[in-house]
Protein backbone atom coordinates (compact mmCIF):
# COMPACT_ATOMS: atom_id res chain seq x y z
CA UNK A 1 0.00 0.00 0.00
CA UNK A 2 2.47 2.48 0.84
CA UNK A 3 4.66 1.78 -2.31
CA UNK A 4 1.64 2.74 -4.57
CA UNK A 5 0.88 5.60 -2.59
CA UNK A 6 4.58 6.50 -3.61
CA UNK A 7 4.18 5.93 -7.54
CA UNK A 8 0.89 7.87 -7.77
CA UNK A 9 2.30 10.73 -6.12
CA UNK A 10 5.61 10.61 -8.39
CA UNK A 11 2.81 10.47 -11.51
CA UNK A 12 1.06 13.50 -10.23
CA UNK A 13 4.42 15.46 -9.44
CA UNK A 14 5.48 14.61 -13.18
CA UNK A 15 1.87 15.58 -14.31
CA UNK A 16 2.47 19.20 -12.84
CA UNK A 17 6.37 19.96 -14.31
CA UNK A 18 5.30 18.92 -17.68
CA UNK A 19 2.24 21.67 -17.09
CA UNK A 20 4.26 24.87 -15.53
CA UNK A 21 7.13 23.60 -18.40
CA UNK A 22 4.44 24.29 -21.06
CA UNK A 23 3.05 27.15 -19.86
CA UNK A 24 6.43 28.61 -19.56
CA UNK A 25 7.05 27.48 -23.07
CA UNK A 26 3.84 29.50 -24.29
CA UNK A 27 4.77 32.63 -22.11
CA UNK A 28 8.18 32.36 -24.18
CA UNK A 29 6.36 32.06 -27.19
CA UNK A 30 4.14 35.15 -26.77
CA UNK A 31 6.70 37.34 -25.67
CA UNK A 32 8.67 37.02 -28.58
CA UNK A 33 5.95 37.14 -30.83
CA UNK A 34 4.88 40.73 -29.01
CA UNK A 35 8.60 41.61 -29.10
CA UNK A 36 8.73 40.83 -32.93
CA UNK A 37 5.80 42.78 -33.94
CA UNK A 38 7.01 45.79 -31.66
CA UNK A 39 9.83 45.70 -33.58
CA UNK A 40 8.53 45.64 -36.70
CA UNK A 41 6.01 48.27 -35.91
CA UNK A 42 8.88 51.19 -34.87
CA UNK A 43 11.31 49.72 -37.49
CA UNK A 44 8.35 50.45 -40.06
CA UNK A 45 7.56 53.91 -38.55
CA UNK A 46 11.24 54.96 -38.69
CA UNK A 47 11.45 53.79 -41.81
CA UNK A 48 8.73 55.69 -42.77
CA UNK A 49 9.21 58.85 -41.52
CA UNK A 50 13.20 58.49 -43.25
CA UNK A 51 11.57 57.73 -46.31
CA UNK A 52 8.70 61.02 -45.73
CA UNK A 53 11.97 62.80 -44.96
CA UNK A 54 14.06 61.66 -47.97
CA UNK A 55 10.40 62.55 -50.02
CA UNK A 56 10.23 65.84 -48.37
CA UNK A 57 14.32 66.80 -49.18
CA UNK A 58 13.31 66.03 -53.20
CA UNK A 59 10.10 68.20 -52.93
CA UNK A 60 12.48 71.08 -51.88
CA UNK A 61 15.36 70.61 -53.71
CA UNK A 62 12.72 69.87 -56.73
CA UNK A 63 10.48 72.73 -56.69
CA UNK A 64 12.16 75.33 -54.63
CA UNK A 65 15.79 75.38 -54.14
CA UNK A 66 16.32 74.77 -57.83
CA UNK A 67 13.82 75.90 -59.20
CA UNK A 68 14.58 78.81 -61.57
CA UNK A 69 11.43 81.19 -60.57
CA UNK A 70 13.38 81.85 -57.26
CA UNK A 71 16.37 82.96 -58.79
CA UNK A 72 17.50 86.36 -58.22
CA UNK A 73 17.41 88.45 -60.67
CA UNK A 74 16.96 91.66 -58.72
CA UNK A 75 19.39 93.55 -55.90
CA UNK A 76 17.57 96.66 -54.72
CA UNK A 77 19.75 98.27 -52.53
CA UNK A 78 18.24 101.57 -50.73
CA UNK A 79 20.33 103.66 -48.62
CA UNK A 80 20.49 106.88 -46.22
CA UNK A 81 24.14 107.99 -47.10
CA UNK A 82 26.80 108.48 -49.66
CA UNK A 83 27.12 105.49 -50.40
CA UNK A 84 27.23 103.98 -53.86
CA UNK A 85 24.60 101.31 -54.79
CA UNK A 86 26.81 98.91 -56.50
CA UNK A 87 29.79 98.89 -53.57
CA UNK A 88 26.86 98.09 -51.24
CA UNK A 89 25.48 95.24 -53.68
CA UNK A 90 29.84 94.02 -54.07
CA UNK A 91 30.05 93.97 -50.33
CA UNK A 92 26.49 91.90 -49.65
CA UNK A 93 28.27 88.70 -51.25
CA UNK A 94 24.78 88.40 -53.30
CA UNK A 95 25.19 87.41 -56.64
CA UNK A 96 22.38 87.42 -59.32
CA UNK A 97 20.98 83.67 -60.11
CA UNK A 98 21.31 82.61 -56.82
CA UNK A 99 18.39 80.78 -55.26
CA UNK A 100 16.51 83.52 -53.37
CA UNK A 101 15.00 80.99 -51.04
CA UNK A 102 18.24 79.09 -49.74
CA UNK A 103 19.66 82.56 -49.66
CA UNK A 104 21.08 82.96 -46.00
CA UNK A 105 19.98 86.76 -44.46
CA UNK A 106 21.61 86.84 -41.85
CA UNK A 107 25.61 86.36 -43.78
CA UNK A 108 24.02 89.57 -45.83
CA UNK A 109 23.54 91.25 -43.08
CA UNK A 110 26.44 90.22 -41.27
CA UNK A 111 28.79 90.84 -44.11
CA UNK A 112 27.35 94.96 -45.07
CA UNK A 113 27.29 95.21 -41.13
CA UNK A 114 31.07 94.20 -40.86
CA UNK A 115 32.04 97.85 -43.09
CA UNK A 116 32.42 100.38 -40.44
CA UNK A 117 30.46 103.11 -42.57
CA UNK A 118 27.30 101.12 -41.96
CA UNK A 119 25.37 101.52 -38.77
CA UNK A 120 22.23 98.78 -39.45
CA UNK A 121 20.78 96.79 -42.36
CA UNK A 122 17.83 95.09 -43.01
CA UNK A 123 17.40 91.96 -46.14
CA UNK A 124 14.00 91.12 -46.97
CA UNK A 125 12.77 88.52 -49.82
CA UNK A 126 10.40 89.82 -51.86
CA UNK A 127 8.79 86.78 -53.86
CA UNK A 128 9.76 85.40 -56.50
CA UNK A 129 13.21 86.83 -57.63
CA UNK A 130 13.83 90.14 -55.76
CA UNK A 131 16.01 90.56 -52.62
CA UNK A 132 15.49 94.36 -51.04
CA UNK A 133 18.15 95.58 -48.85
CA UNK A 134 18.28 98.69 -46.98
CA UNK A 135 21.50 100.42 -45.29
CA UNK A 136 21.31 103.03 -42.37
CA UNK A 137 25.24 104.56 -42.92
CA UNK A 138 27.14 106.46 -39.93
CA UNK A 139 27.50 109.93 -40.38
CA UNK A 140 30.44 111.41 -39.82
CA UNK A 141 30.97 114.76 -37.42
CA UNK A 142 34.66 114.51 -36.18
CA UNK A 143 38.05 113.16 -37.67
CA UNK A 144 40.82 111.61 -36.03
CA UNK A 145 44.34 111.76 -37.50
CA UNK A 146 46.83 108.38 -36.79
CA UNK A 147 50.16 109.51 -36.98
CA UNK A 148 51.73 106.75 -39.64
CA UNK A 149 55.58 106.51 -40.71
CA UNK A 150 55.24 107.23 -44.57
CA UNK A 151 56.91 104.77 -47.05
CA UNK A 152 58.56 107.68 -48.70
CA UNK A 153 59.58 109.52 -45.09
CA UNK A 154 58.28 111.46 -43.03
CA UNK A 155 54.79 111.39 -41.33
CA UNK A 156 51.56 110.75 -43.08
CA UNK A 157 48.28 110.72 -41.15
CA UNK A 158 45.91 107.74 -41.45
CA UNK A 159 42.10 109.10 -41.50
CA UNK A 160 39.46 107.93 -38.92
CA UNK A 161 36.10 109.19 -38.83
CA UNK A 162 33.78 109.02 -36.00
CA UNK A 163 29.97 109.16 -35.42
CA UNK A 164 28.05 111.16 -33.18
CA UNK A 165 28.17 107.70 -30.73
CA UNK A 166 31.22 107.37 -30.92
CA UNK A 167 31.65 104.56 -33.46
CA UNK A 168 34.97 104.40 -35.61
CA UNK A 169 34.97 104.52 -39.49
CA UNK A 170 36.90 104.86 -42.28
CA UNK A 171 36.25 107.22 -44.96
CA UNK A 172 34.18 106.34 -47.79
CA UNK A 173 36.98 108.29 -50.09
CA UNK A 174 39.95 106.41 -50.13
CA UNK A 175 41.97 109.54 -50.63
CA UNK A 176 41.51 110.35 -47.28
CA UNK A 177 42.66 106.99 -45.17
CA UNK A 178 46.18 108.03 -45.60
CA UNK A 179 46.84 111.63 -46.59
CA UNK A 180 50.08 114.10 -45.40
CA UNK A 181 49.97 115.72 -42.17
CA UNK A 182 48.45 119.51 -43.66
CA UNK A 183 45.55 117.63 -45.53
CA UNK A 184 43.25 116.69 -43.39
CA UNK A 185 39.43 117.50 -44.67
CA UNK A 186 38.73 121.00 -43.15
CA UNK A 187 34.78 120.26 -43.41
CA UNK A 188 34.99 118.08 -39.99
CA UNK A 189 36.31 118.69 -36.71
CA UNK A 190 39.59 117.36 -35.53
CA UNK A 191 39.68 115.48 -32.69
CA UNK A 192 43.27 115.69 -30.27
CA UNK A 193 44.50 114.26 -27.54
CA UNK A 194 42.90 110.53 -28.10
CA UNK A 195 44.94 107.61 -27.24
CA UNK A 196 44.76 107.04 -31.44
CA UNK A 197 46.50 103.66 -31.02
CA UNK A 198 43.32 102.03 -29.59
CA UNK A 199 40.79 103.30 -32.50
CA UNK A 200 39.91 100.01 -34.45
CA UNK A 201 37.30 100.88 -37.41
CA UNK A 202 34.14 99.52 -36.43
CA UNK A 203 34.53 99.74 -32.34
CA UNK A 204 33.58 102.62 -30.15
CA UNK A 205 35.72 105.53 -28.20
CA UNK A 206 35.43 105.40 -24.47
CA UNK A 207 37.17 108.25 -23.68
CA UNK A 208 34.44 110.74 -21.88
CA UNK A 209 36.73 113.89 -22.93
CA UNK A 210 35.94 112.53 -26.45
CA UNK A 211 32.60 111.40 -26.27
CA UNK A 212 31.94 114.89 -24.96
CA UNK A 213 33.61 116.55 -27.65
CA UNK A 214 31.26 114.73 -29.90
CA UNK A 215 28.19 116.13 -28.12
CA UNK A 216 29.62 119.55 -28.15
CA UNK A 217 29.60 119.16 -32.06
CA UNK A 218 26.45 118.18 -32.52
CA UNK A 219 25.28 120.93 -30.01
CA UNK A 220 26.69 123.21 -31.99
CA UNK A 221 25.13 123.25 -34.48
CA UNK A 222 21.97 123.64 -33.67
CA UNK A 223 22.71 126.60 -31.26
CA UNK A 224 23.28 130.25 -32.02
CA UNK A 225 27.16 130.21 -32.92
CA UNK A 226 26.33 127.66 -36.11
CA UNK A 227 27.24 129.82 -39.18
CA UNK A 228 29.01 132.42 -37.48
CA UNK A 229 32.22 130.05 -36.92
CA UNK A 230 33.38 126.65 -37.38
CA UNK A 231 35.06 124.48 -35.39
CA UNK A 232 38.80 123.55 -37.03
CA UNK A 233 40.01 121.11 -34.11
CA UNK A 234 38.93 119.96 -30.10
CA UNK A 235 41.41 118.95 -27.90
CA UNK A 236 40.60 116.19 -25.40
CA UNK A 237 43.84 115.76 -23.39
CA UNK A 238 42.48 117.40 -20.11
CA UNK A 239 40.59 115.69 -17.60
CA UNK A 240 37.27 118.13 -17.04
CA UNK A 241 37.35 120.13 -20.29
CA UNK A 242 37.49 120.05 -23.65
CA UNK A 243 39.17 123.13 -25.60
CA UNK A 244 37.72 123.93 -28.94
CA UNK A 245 39.84 125.97 -31.59
CA UNK A 246 37.73 128.04 -34.62
CA UNK A 247 39.27 128.50 -38.27
CA UNK A 248 40.41 131.83 -36.62
CA UNK A 249 42.62 130.82 -34.70
CA UNK A 250 40.38 131.39 -31.21
CA UNK A 251 40.50 128.73 -28.42
CA UNK A 252 37.06 128.13 -26.68
CA UNK A 253 37.21 126.32 -23.20
CA UNK A 254 34.19 124.49 -22.39
CA UNK A 255 33.32 122.30 -19.56
CA UNK A 256 31.72 119.04 -20.21
CA UNK A 257 27.70 119.57 -19.38
CA UNK A 258 25.42 121.82 -20.39
CA UNK A 259 26.71 122.65 -23.89
CA UNK A 260 24.16 124.24 -25.07
CA UNK A 261 23.79 126.68 -22.10
CA UNK A 262 27.99 127.38 -22.96
CA UNK A 263 27.28 128.33 -26.61
CA UNK A 264 24.55 130.98 -25.69
CA UNK A 265 27.07 132.29 -23.45
CA UNK A 266 29.30 132.72 -26.24
CA UNK A 267 27.02 134.06 -28.44
CA UNK A 268 26.49 136.95 -25.94
CA UNK A 269 30.17 137.19 -25.31
CA UNK A 270 30.88 137.38 -29.27
CA UNK A 271 28.35 139.57 -29.84
CA UNK A 272 29.79 142.10 -27.44
CA UNK A 273 33.16 142.22 -29.16
CA UNK A 274 31.64 142.15 -33.01
CA UNK A 275 29.80 145.32 -31.02
CA UNK A 276 33.50 146.68 -30.50
CA UNK A 277 35.45 145.59 -33.42
CA UNK A 278 37.16 142.72 -31.49
CA UNK A 279 37.63 139.02 -31.94
CA UNK A 280 37.52 136.20 -28.79
CA UNK A 281 41.33 135.59 -28.51
CA UNK A 282 40.42 132.83 -25.67
CA UNK A 283 37.26 132.21 -23.80
CA UNK A 284 36.84 130.35 -20.47
CA UNK A 285 32.91 128.62 -20.61
CA UNK A 286 33.92 126.01 -17.93
CA UNK A 287 33.74 128.56 -15.50
CA UNK A 288 30.63 129.52 -14.35
CA UNK A 289 30.24 132.83 -12.47
CA UNK A 290 33.18 134.93 -13.92
CA UNK A 291 33.68 134.13 -17.57
CA UNK A 292 37.50 134.94 -18.34
CA UNK A 293 37.98 136.26 -22.35
CA UNK A 294 41.08 137.70 -23.75
CA UNK A 295 39.97 139.83 -26.60
CA UNK A 296 42.22 140.43 -30.12
CA UNK A 297 41.58 143.14 -33.10
CA UNK A 298 39.09 142.05 -35.52
CA UNK A 299 40.53 144.31 -38.24
CA UNK A 300 44.04 145.77 -37.69
CA UNK A 301 43.84 149.96 -37.35
CA UNK A 302 44.96 151.83 -40.31
CA UNK A 303 48.07 152.46 -41.05
CA UNK A 304 49.06 156.20 -41.19
CA UNK A 305 50.62 157.43 -44.68
CA UNK A 306 54.36 158.03 -44.21
CA UNK A 307 55.36 161.43 -45.17
CA UNK A 308 57.95 161.47 -48.45
CA UNK A 309 60.58 163.38 -48.16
Amino acid sequence: MWFKREQRNRRLNRGRVLDVKLRSDQIRTTRMRLATVAFCVIFGTFFGLYLFWRAGEWALDKFVYENSEFAIQNIEVKTDGAIPLDELRRWSGVKPGENLIALDLAAVKRNLELVSAIQSVSVERVLPCTLEIRVTERKPIAEVGVPRAAPSGGVAISVYQLDADGYVMQPLDPRLRVVPLSQLDASLPVISGLNVYRLQPGGRVESPQALAALQLIVAFKQSPMAGLVNLRSIDVSSPDVVVATTERGGEITFGLQDFPQQLRRWRAIYDLGLSENKAIASLDLAVANNVPVRWAEMFPPPREPRNSG
